[in-house]
């Protein structure tokens, strides 16, 4: 068997549509961090619109926040400091919980009342100053510490995950 981060790499270099290739790349995140919910948004940053396209839930309880495109420059960066950085390409932000996390870092009203969560990763998929997605594993219900495993997880898949969100985002109609 292989190991999570090679396993991880081989879904996403497979031979097949880049959807696919983004799902299974869930479908193995979420379990392996012991998540309750793993999303992913992409993002066209020649638009300045992106959307919730893949989702991996525990089980069917966990709620799905899937959504259209919609443009992500305007009201979002004010209300959710946690995009202005990835917005910024700042470095990834990991929550062990948005309840002591400080205003510099999240909107606690404004992920509770969108997402919901506890605890969460917020790992940014940037290229050259430009963001195109973000990876947001998450934990419901109870803290979670992200472990340097974790964290050292998730350094390496953002950058697996990039040029396939660059293919998917190029190759769908936004409309």
């Amino acid at each position: 068997m292989l190991n999570p981060a090679a396993e991880l790499q081989a879904a996403l270099t497979a031979a097949r549509p880049a959807a696919e290739r983004l799902q299974h790349a869930l479908d193995l995140i979420g379990p392996h961090l012991r998540a309750d919910r793993c999303f992913l948004y992409v993002r066209n940053p020649a638009r300045g619109r992106g959307r919730i396209a893949f989702v991996w839930c525990l089980d069917e309880a966990v709620p799905d926040p899937r959504h259209d495109w919609q443009n992500d420059t305007g009201d979002l960066p004010k209300e959710d400091p946690l995009f202005r950085a990835a917005l910024a390409t700042r470095p990834s932000v990991y929550v062990d919980d948005v309840t002591e996390a400080g205003p510099e870092v999240l909107n606690q009203e404004f992920e509770r009342r969108t997402f919901g969560h506890r605890a969460l990763v917020h790992a940014h998929i940037t290229d050259q100053g430009q963001l195109w997605g973000i990876l947001q594993p998450c934990v419901f219900g109870h803290p979670h510490h992200w472990t340097a495993a974790e964290r050292e997880y998730l350094e390496a898949a953002t950058p697996l995950l990039l040029p396939v969100v660059q293919e998917y985002v190029q190759g769908v109609d936004e409309d």
